[in-house]
């Protein structure tokens, strides 16, 4: 396999506020978009020609990527006018496509492990993962490594091997296409013509965010393979356990503890006398205050958090500013999203430019939409729009 196309062009509607202003595969985890984990992932296998089918909000793509020259490999641009599903997606690249590729989500985050014998397959075949629940995927059906059928969120569940949504094919695929939406109503109408689709099972890593609160698991697998790198200023009295990567031009001021895996961007300034602790990450040019704790989050760039604030298990998006003593601790909460129920347990997710007051506690599962604010001394629950005013 020489090419790929991944297939960028989605909102990730589940995942707002995050996707409100960008698409899901411009997410930041632990410093980088989940879309350059898929493009690494490929190059470390060689495989460096890759058509991106983009569509929503896609300049933030083509701003990022580029040529690709700077990722080693060489992007061609493909978009997608209206994002009417998987197939209809690989339908735009069909012009680019030359003879044997492979197809991935730009949205799931992998390594490069996770492809590395699926790149040698010849087409057509599916990669599949063992999974806990399965029936937030499609199920495959498997017998004697050849596929028998993709369902799609079965109620009932015969197996728990899914579909990574990353498939080999030629171009013989496109006659398939058509008017099929989803890649595995494709498969399946190959399988029901007698074409033989392969199975091979992954164990490497392989995630996917679909809810808010998903961006947590993607977060601790990236910081697990963080290596211990430091191109900032570490002033007296701060210890440091375990692997944690800081940025240029960063300041950890006296007193403060890191314990890692955790990543800290660029022209930050930590402390003095801040806790961080495990499967944290921290964006570019954010500020944290003396005596705040910080613990299994994800916070962005630009971002001010206050003297004396507890965050635990949360995600805070670009440009946020909190004032002192803050407090967002993790609980189990009943969440909606979309029409569906999910009981989940975590802190706070709050959206883009949110600005609280002093002394706001976070009740366990509140999201916060985009650009809210928040006076001092109150108490959020539930869901927030966008800029949301509670006083």
């Amino acid at each position: 396999m020489k090419q790929a196309v991944i297939l960028a062009a989605g909102e990730g509607q589940r995942l707002r506020p995050f996707t409100v202003n960008r698409p899901k595969v411009m997410l930041f985890i632990a410093g980088k978009p989940i879309l350059q984990y898929v493009i690494e992932a490929l190059a470390q296998n060689g495989i460096r020609d890759i058509v991106l089918v983009v569509g929503y909000h896609k300049e933030q793509v083509l701003d990022y990527f580029g040529s690709g020259e700077p990722f080693g490999v060489a992007l061609t641009y493909v978009t997608q006018q209206k994002q009417l599903g998987t197939a209809h997606a690989l339908a735009q690249a069909k012009e680019a496509i030359k003879d044997d590729f492979l197809v991935l989500p730009g949205d799931n985050l992998i390594d490069a492990d996770t492809i590395d014998r699926f790149a040698a397959v010849a087409p057509g075949a599916v990669l599949v993962k063992k999974v806990d629940n399965p029936r937030r995927y499609g199920v495959v059906t498997v017998q004697r490594g050849t596929v028998q059928q993709i369902m799609e969120k079965p109620e009932e569940v015969a197996s728990n091997l899914v579909s990574t949504g990353i498939y080999a094919f030629n171009r013989a695929i496109f006659d398939f296409v058509e008017p099929q939406l989803g890649l595995p109503d494709v498969v399946n109408r190959m399988l029901v013509q007698g074409h033989k689709i392969k199975a091979l099972e992954t164990v490497g890593a392989w995630l996917d965010a679909v809810y808010p609160w998903d961006i947590l698991n993607l977060n601790a697998a990236i910081l697990r393979r963080t290596r211990a790198r430091s191109g900032g200023t570490i002033e007296t009295g701060v210890e440091i356990k375990g692997p944690v990567s800081i940025g240029k031009g960063t300041v950890i001021r006296s007193n403060s503890y890191i314990a890692g895996p955790v990543v800290i961007g660029e022209g930050c300034e930590i402390g003095p006398s801040v806790c961080i602790f495990p499967a944290t990450s921290i964006g570019n040019n954010t500020v944290m205050a003396p005596f705040t704790e910080i613990k299994n989050s994800a916070i962005g760039s630009d971002v001010s958090v206050g003297s004396g604030s507890i965050i635990h298990d949360s995600v805070i998006d670009n440009g946020c500013h909190i004032d002192g003593r803050f407090a967002a601790c993790s609980g189990q909460a009943e969440i909606a999203v979309n029409h569906e129920h999910h009981l989940v347990s975590f802190g706070a997710m709050l959206g883009e430019g949110c600005r609280l007051g002093s002394s706001v506690v976070a009740q366990p599962g509140v999201i916060v939409g985009n650009y809210s604010q928040v006076r001092s001394l109150k108490l959020i629950s539930g869901c927030l729009p966008d800029r949301s005013l509670v006083v």
